[in-house]
């Protein structure tokens, strides 16, 4: 461990990308760049980065990029042609404020949908504010013939004055933005934030489940996306001498979204090679070949096929390609070892996290009255339930009974028609799933809900910041190396699930009983005081029920827990008392041996039959 940190210190893509930066225009010039070309190359590089914030990240696909890339250069290339400013990168940051303001006020409306709809959003008031720009804001930005005359920047520094010019000096300028550009992105994915933006990104439902503000991260990253497009907005303006109307036009975004594709996606290298491929092609085929506007259609051909053939882009498929070389070499190096079978003794159980209130003494759970309709359906009816602290409680009932729907309301995934629910004493009655999991009640799932593209250890380590951190926090320069207790508590919570062996494993490549007991494991990284545990045995081969039920046994060890599974000889060895439902309602209440006894539970799942 103190190895991997050691080499996370060394910042060895930043350096890798400095030295490429000054190596540029020694190399590109061989290869038939022309300076304007690199230095357009750039300007789309660092537009891409902020998108690929949003979309390789986050997973949110937004065709709007080309209003904030509009705004921060229309307002830069504004202020210095009008000469109500005359520095060049105040203008420049005064433009990204514009931009990541404007960003704020949609994203707070387009993050209300989500899909295709939020993506149509975007599309919406990109055309609106390419029709501002042409029209009642024409005095203003020039409408269709732009800004002309933005100045270049100009640096004094000890005595010494620097004018940027055109071509490699202009350069200069771009490389050191585009370098500052490309850090702070590296230090936000790798950031508490850059986590939970990836686990948006596969499962945002299950992200709010353990007790993150989703719709606040994702807001995030669409406000640093606005921010990026605007910087790069003004730094058009300065490279062109000229901001061009089409800066707001669709095709921007569209061009922005292509150049992304075809780099990869979640990279954030990839918009660069992207624009790369993208520009040299435009050149090459207008220019070299002589075809015209034709070159369009050969350079939407070359991008079906690279998505057809690199769905993860250019730097997707090297990634491939080395994984798959990796794996070669490993085949014929040592063989791992066989974790399958092998079972380690379990760690003590991690505490549940203190109570807020010390001085509650009442149950931990309560229920009165609760009742779900579904238009004319009933699936629960005034139940009422009482959990005390440390009991572990066991629900069981045919199908239909109205299990699923019960949990679900208690954990405010579903909101009840009726009655109350009370966590220690707080009523939670209409409480959102990330508020009532910061509060310490936490549920596992009956069908897995995993983050798939992510490893054991980072599936674990989500969950725990949400209790180490809360629900919302803008520590985005943080290292989550620097977090108290992260590390401890991941390394816990593998060891108490049997996954310490696959720690580093992608969740995509896990056994099925695996991924069982890593949903459990999701659940107990948040420290929770009151732990649901819905049909943990669903699915499992006999070794792994009896393995999951040791699991079970030790993690209930001074903690409230209540388990939903259809197995009901291992529900009886487990629980101290068990809740029968049926139809939606409460049948009978009583401790396993009462249960087993009892002939109303019988009948309920037998039908009336007599059966020993």
């Amino acid at each position: 461990m103190n190895a991997r940190r050691r080499a996370r210190r060394f910042p060895l893509t930043e350096t890798v990308t400095g030295i490429a930066l000054i190596a540029a225009p020694l190399v590109l010039p061989h290869l038939g760049f022309a300076p304007n070309t690199v230095n357009q190359i750039l300007v789309w590089g660092l537009f891409g980065i902020g998108f690929d914030l949003l979309f390789g990240y986050t997973g949110l696909l937004s065709f709007g990029q080309s209003a904030f890339y509009g705004t921060g250069g229309f307002v830069a290339a504004y202020l210095l042609t009008q000469n109500l400013m005359t520095s060049v990168p105040l203008a420049l940051l005064v433009g990204v404020l514009a931009a990541t303001a404007v960003g704020v006020l949609v994203g707070a409306v387009a993050l209300q949908r989500t899909g295709i709809y939020f993506a149509m959003i975007t599309v919406a008031i990109a055309e609106m504010f390419f029709f501002l720009e042409n029209s009642p804001l024409s005095e203003w930005t020039g409408g269709e013939n732009g800004i002309p005359g933005v100045p270049t920047p100009r640096f004094e520094i000890a005595g010494l004055t620097w004018n940027v010019g055109t071509g490699w000096s202009m350069y200069g300028f771009l490389a050191v933005c585009y370098f500052i550009g490309i850090v702070v992105a590296l230090r936000i994915i790798r950031s508490p934030v850059g986590a939970i933006l990836s686990a948006i990104r596969d499962n945002p439902q299950r992200v709010a489940a353990l007790g993150h503000a989703v719709f606040r991260y994702k807001l995030t990253a669409f406000v640093i996306a606005a921010a990026y497009a605007g910087f790069a907005g003004g730094l058009l303006g300065v490279l062109q001498g000229f901001m061009p109307p089409d800066a707001f036009a669709f095709h921007t975004s569209g061009q922005l979204v292509m150049q992304t594709a075809i780099g990869g996606t979640g990279t954030l290298f990839g918009p660069l090679l992207g624009a790369t491929v993208w520009l040299f092609l435009q050149d090459f085929l207008q220019d070299a070949l002589g075809l015209g506007s034709a070159w369009k259609l050969v350079l939407g051909v070359v991008f079906v096929l690279l998505i057809c053939f690199l769905r993860r882009g250019l730097i997707g498929g090297f990634k491939d390609l080395y994984g798959l070389a990796f794996d070669r070499r490993r085949a014929h190096g040592e063989a791992s070892p066989d974790i399958a079978g092998h079972i380690v003794p379990r760690p003590a159980p991690m505490p549940a996290r203190h109570r807020e209130r010390d001085d509650y003494a009442g149950p931990i759970l309560k229920a009165v009255g609760l009742t779900k309709h579904y238009g004319g359906l009933a699936a629960n009816s005034d139940i009422d339930f009482t959990v005390q602290a440390g009991e572990l409680r066991g629900i069981i009932g045919p199908n239909g009974a109205g299990k699923s729907t019960f949990f679900k309301m208690l954990t405010c995934e579903v909101h009840p028609t009726a009655g109350t629910i009370l966590f220690e004493g707080r009523d939670i009655t209409g409480k959102t799933v990330t508020d009532v999991c910061q509060l310490g009640l936490t549920k596992s799932y009956q069908v897995n809900q995993l983050f798939s593209r992510l490893t054991v250890r980072q599936n674990l380590t989500i969950a725990a910041l949400a209790d180490l951190r809360g629900k919302f926090r803008l520590d985005l320069f943080r290292s989550l190396d620097k977090i108290p207790g992260l590390e401890e508590r991941v390394e816990h919570t593998l060891e108490l699930v049997d996954l310490a062996g696959r720690a580093d494993t992608a969740v995509s490549a896990l056994a099925y009983g695996e991924k069982r007991r890593l949903e459990i494991g999701l659940a107990l990284a948040t420290s929770p005081r009151l732990l649901l545990l819905d049909e943990p045995l669903a699915g499992m081969s006999p070794h792994e029920r009896v393995e999951t039920v040791k699991l079970l046994k030790s993690i209930g060890q001074g903690r409230t827990m209540i388990v939903i599974d259809h197995d009901m000889d291992a529900l009886f060895e487990l629980a101290e008392w068990i809740t029968v439902l049926q139809e939606g309602r409460v049948l009978v209440e009583g401790t396993p041996d009462q249960i087993k006894g009892d002939a109303s539970v019988r009948e309920a799942y037998l039908g009336g039959v007599a059966a020993e």
